[in-house]
């Protein structure tokens, strides 16, 4: 198995269990560092381990989601071990903050300097060797062994999770030739059985196939895929093999079937309110948190365009169910950057950024007016970025179920913007499409949850921003 689906999200098993490893190394140390510290400390009784167990802890959980904010439990990290050693840096120190908060606030929490200081060396060096390991060592023998039935166009699309993070949790063992298709993958990477579809799978410990035929109603050896099935290995349309891995939607992989008999796409009144709940938390949080950095950028912009320039942009984008609404942020750009009155993409060194405009947009400072968006009910926290008119009508007629996006409320971050860089394009449109789709049909708490920690590293290291 190689993934494990938690509340409709699909999570990686190797990086579960990663999580678990460490969550175990993270409450080890603080015991091994207690005996270091105090050697001759006897516990009085099952309640006072229980207390230092609960210390230790939470402990661990707090490093953990420091670990999570910063991209330490995601397979598309390709920074190698030095970046590895920077993320775990930042997020120790993100950690131990947390942690002297959390101790004023609730100090029979607290785990003393000495201990503190001691497991946080001995959790660091370990974790840091762990990472190394799996490194340096990677092996094909806890990966699902898939086998992709066809080698043709749609065969492929899997040529696309050509890199090693990309294939974390499973390895393709090759794509079976189908008579009568023609060849889109490299000749050494073609099947052509010789025995039984069954035969084959079994012999080789195939766990899964794939099924990526051009035309199914021409190519699909319906016994033999039955036969497979009933021996115990797993048949998985292409689209939803790409939904499980990749974590989006492939458009050119679906069709109005797929999405209607698919799970997903649900809605109730108890996660519309508990949805709600969460956003009016996760702003107020946000906005206890940034108000400094807002009157900060609003003294900036003030100082490099006068007194009298506006700081806020106000800007119409399509909301839930295509209502328009008015979006706030910061503004970055010049007070004249579209006075011809057409819409246009921003670009990459874009000459219509101003210079305090550049440093807020690299941080996302600009988009901080939003939580006012959120307290208004015309935003979420988490969701697909909200865009203008002109783009969405351009948009809906070029790409197919581009209009699905507006089935929930848009968000200040989403599951678009931590996968995939800003998007200034037809082309970038259609990618995120593919991003929302999913948390569209997806969509929990615990969803929102992930997207909001993994926020931080975007934000940390710059990703996407122009």
């Amino acid at each position: 198995m190689s993934t494990i689906r938690i509340f409709k999200h699909y999570i990686k098993v190797p990086l579960l269990f990663l999580a678990l490893l460490e969550f175990g190394v993270l409450v080890a140390s603080v015991y091994l560092a207690a005996d270091i510290r105090m050697p001759n400390m006897k516990y009085d009784g099952l309640d006072d381990i229980l207390s230092y167990g609960t210390r230790a802890q939470i402990y661990a959980v707090t490093m953990i989601v420091s670990m999570m904010s910063v991209g330490l439990y995601q397979t598309r990290i390709r920074d190698g071990i030095s970046g590895i050693l920077l993320r775990l840096i930042i997020a120790y120190s993100i950690g131990i903050l947390a942690l002297a908060l959390l101790f004023y606030i609730v100090p029979d929490a607290f785990l003393g300097r000495g201990i503190l200081v001691i497991s946080t060396v001995i959790s660091l060096t370990t974790v840091l060797i762990i990472r190394y390991i799996i490194y340096k060592f990677d092996s094909d023998i806890f990966k699902q062994r898939i086998l992709v039935l066809g080698s043709g166009k749609n065969a492929s699309t899997l040529t696309s999770l050509r890199r090693k993070t990309d294939q974390f949790g499973f390895v393709i063992l090759g794509y079976v030739h189908v008579s009568g298709t023609p060849h889109c993958i490299a000749p050494d990477k073609i099947i052509k059985l010789k025995m039984p579809l069954k035969n084959f799978a079994l012999k080789n410990e195939v766990d899964e196939i794939v099924l990526a035929i051009d035309d199914r109603r021409k190519g699909l050896p319906t016994h033999d895929l039955l036969d497979c099935k009933m021996s115990g290995i797993k048949i998985t349309d292409l689209a939803s093999f790409f939904e499980r891995e990749a974590r989006k939607i492939r458009l050119d992989q679906i069709h109005p079937s797929w999405l209607m008999l698919s799970d997903g796409f649900n809605k109730s009144i108890f996660h519309d309110m508990g949805k709600r709940f969460f956003d009016v938390v996760s702003s107020s949080l946000l906005l206890l948190l940034t108000w400094p950095f807002m009157i900060f950028t609003i003294i900036a912009i003030k100082i490099e365009d006068g007194f009298n320039a506006p700081v806020i942009y106000r800007q119409i984008r399509v909301g839930e169910n295509g209502r328009p609404f008015p979006v706030y942020k910061f503004r970055s750009m010049s007070v004249d950057a579209e006075n011809d009155g057409k819409a246009k993409w921003a670009q990459q060194h874009d000459s219509r950024i101003t210079r305090t405009g550049k440093f807020i947009r690299k941080v996302r400072f600009d988009e901080l007016p939003q939580i006012f968006n959120v307290f208004k009910g015309h935003m979420s926290f988490v969701g697909p970025r909200p865009e203008r008119p002109e783009f969405v009508v351009a948009l809906s007629e070029k790409i197919p179920y581009y209009s699905e996006r507006h089935r929930v409320k848009p968000g200040i971050t989403g599951w678009a913007q931590i996968c995939y860089p800003y998007g200034a394009s037809e082309k970038d449109s259609l990618e995120k499409l593919q991003y929302d789709l999913y948390y569209v049909k997806n969509q929990s708490l615990f969803l929102d949850f992930l997207i909001l920690l993994q926020t931080a590293e975007v934000i940390l290291f710059g990703r996407g921003a122009r």
